[in-house]
């Protein structure tokens, strides 16, 4: 690291904080690594229904839609670090309860109650969000100049995903072993996400910034609605940026539940399995993090948005066309279809994309100070669609099956990409 901090050429503070942003991210990686198959466990170990995990999906996003009501205390906030460490230790903590969880299938089946459980632990984990994600924008957007933010947040997030790839295989080998391994990995891994942030919230922040004016909860509410309408109205190229990223996030949330349900009913795969599809992927995300975070600086992000789009229609053929072409190898207790290995080619282009629209591409519309307010209201737009989208796409999918669902997924992402190059050569 030492050595490519020389070569970036970087100053005091954004070595500081590329540090801290590097190891919080080491440590997320793991957390991310061991909760990417928690759908699946969901499915195959706590034996849920399709509903119940699209609410589990569900909950991930929706929690954003109450950015709308605290992004006006999020704004006024004077110590950020007591906030980010209080929002850690008490979305993460709760996770500790899976230790007291069944560990076999009858204790399950005679108690249902514990699905809904389950569901609520995480829908504390991801309330935790709401106050951790808009923070590390602006953290990093005030610590890092213009020109190197991409660039950083990219070898971050190439560190992250090595991580999550090597934690996601062997976690996928623990569960094939020990279906309910979970339990005791799950707590683990909430205590490494408290750590976490408490490495992040180290980040300087410039205090003299903050907001001091004290008004009503209703008022600064009423505040925070007319603020995000007045950047929707006023700032044109954002305003489509958030209108593709309507199109785009319908599809993917209609579509990734199925997803899991599809490697779970149609293709039968095991836990080894899934972890290997569901990071396979970012052994290329990772190669191509450090170009694709050079090229989001340098070019318009509805652009970008555009080739992020076109990897996830294509991705989505082929995992549409294995029901079509269902030829396939073991390797190592995998099962790999030669279709599916064109779907991780394209996967890992939309994740190495992907991570740095969604965390970073509203940044590029505004000023380094407004840059908070801005991932707010991306981030609530987000769970104003997961109200229905997650839902939706299960019903699509008990009403007409998964071809007819994944082609619905893929015509809204057209839709998206046509947004995008219209928007930009009309500007």
């Amino acid at each position: 690291m030492t050595n490519l901090i020389k070569k970036l050429n970087l100053n005091r503070t954004e070595n500081r904080t590329f540090r801290l942003h590097t190891f919080y991210m080491i440590i997320e990686g793991v957390v991310l690594g061991i909760l990417a198959l928690n759908e699946f466990v969901f499915l195959k170990s706590l034996n849920g229904t399709n509903y119940q995990l699209s609410f589990l999906f569900q909950f991930s996003m929706l929690v954003f839609l109450f950015l709308i009501v605290i992004n006006e205390f999020l704004k006024r906030i004077r110590n950020r670090k007591k906030l980010l460490r209080l929002a850690a230790i008490f979305s993460r903590l709760p996770l500790l309860a899976l230790f007291f969880f069944p560990t076999n299938t009858d204790d399950l089946i005679a108690h249902p109650y514990y699905h809904y459980i389950f569901l609520f632990l995480f829908l504390i984990y991801f309330s935790g969000n709401i106050f951790i994600n808009p923070n590390i924008n602006y953290l990093l957007k005030v610590n890092y100049r213009h020109q190197n933010f991409g660039k950083l947040y990219s070898y971050s997030t190439s560190v992250n995903k090595i991580v999550m790839l090597i934690v996601t295989f062997a976690y996928g080998y623990i569960l094939d072993y020990n279906n309910f391994a979970f339990v005791y990995i799950i707590p683990i891994a909430a205590l490494l996400g408290i750590s976490s942030v408490f490495v992040l919230s180290n980040i300087y922040y410039p205090k003299d910034e903050v907001i001091l004016l004290k008004k009503s909860v209703i008022q600064s509410v009423k505040d925070s609605i007319k603020d995000m309408h007045q950047i929707l109205r006023n700032n044109t190229p954002y305003r489509h940026f958030e209108i593709g990223f309507m199109f785009y996030g319908f599809s993917f949330m209609i579509s990734v539940t199925v997803i899991t349900i599809y490697f779970y009913e149609a293709l039968n795969l095991n836990y080894a399995s899934v972890a290997f599809y569901r990071n396979a992927y970012n052994i290329l995300a990772i190669i191509l993090l450090p170009f694709f975070g050079r090229l989001i600086s340098n070019i318009d992000p509805r652009k970008f948005a555009a080739i992020t789009y076109s990897s996830i229609v294509i991705y989505i053929f082929f995992l549409m066309m294995t029901s079509y072409f269902p030829a396939y190898f073991e390797f190592l207790d995998i099962t790999i279809y030669y279709t599916l290995i064109l779907y991780i080619l394209f996967h890992g282009i939309f994740a190495a994309t992907m991570v740095l629209l969604w965390n970073i591409g509203s940044a590029y519309f505004c000023k380094p100070e407004e840059s908070g307010t801005y991932q707010s209201l991306h981030l609530s737009l987000t769970g104003v669609r997961a109200i229905f989208a997650p839902l939706m796409g299960v019903v699509f999918y008990e009403l007409f099956g998964f071809t007819i669902t994944f082609s619905i997924a893929i015509f809204s992402l057209l839709c998206g990409i046509a947004l995008m190059i219209w928007s930009y050569y009309r500007d």
